[in-house]
């Protein structure tokens, strides 16, 4: 049984005792945390996907420990201006290892009514049109207003 997470705007493929780093999450280690924005849950029927997450499913976690990644060199220059700056960098990450995931029904594959599908939100939603009908609804827009019908 597995589960797919989002979080720090990645997604993450978890099982339970698997041990994870994401970037950084408040918590002391040792401290349970419940990573709610679980977007599939699969076990050994039909996995539940959600749209965009699934409804009342959590992930258990435990934070491991706090730390800082691989130093990396950000490096600036303007060719022929003797203009150079050197930078670091170290992204502050949380290793998490995950101890609970959601319940999914047995081989129906029919979830639990802890994971029913969640709605897309307004604010999260996107709005995907075909250039073709866009350019189609300007024309009409447009030749309404050449012809004065148009308020």
């Amino acid at each position: 049984m597995y589960a797919v997470i989002k979080t720090g705007g990645k997604q993450y493929k978890v099982a339970e005792n698997d041990v994870i780093t994401v970037e950084r999450l408040h918590g002391e280690p040792g401290q349970s945390l419940s990573l709610d924005r679980v977007m599939m849950v699969a076990g050994s029927g039909d996995p539940v996907i959600g749209a965009p997450y699934v409804a009342g499913a959590s992930v258990g976690a435990e934070v491991v420990e706090q730390g800082r990644g691989e130093k990396i060199a950000v490096f600036k220059k303007k060719r022929r201006k003797g203009y150079r700056r050197l930078r670091g960098h170290r992204q502050l990450s949380t290793c998490l290892r995950i101890t609970a995931l959601p319940r999914v029904a047995g081989k129906t594959g029919k979830a639990d009514a802890t994971t029913e599908r969640v709605p897309a939100q307004a604010e999260n939603a996107e709005v995907n049109v075909s250039p073709a009908a866009a350019k189609s609804s300007a024309r009409e827009t447009s030749a309404a207003e050449i012809d004065g019908t148009a308020s």
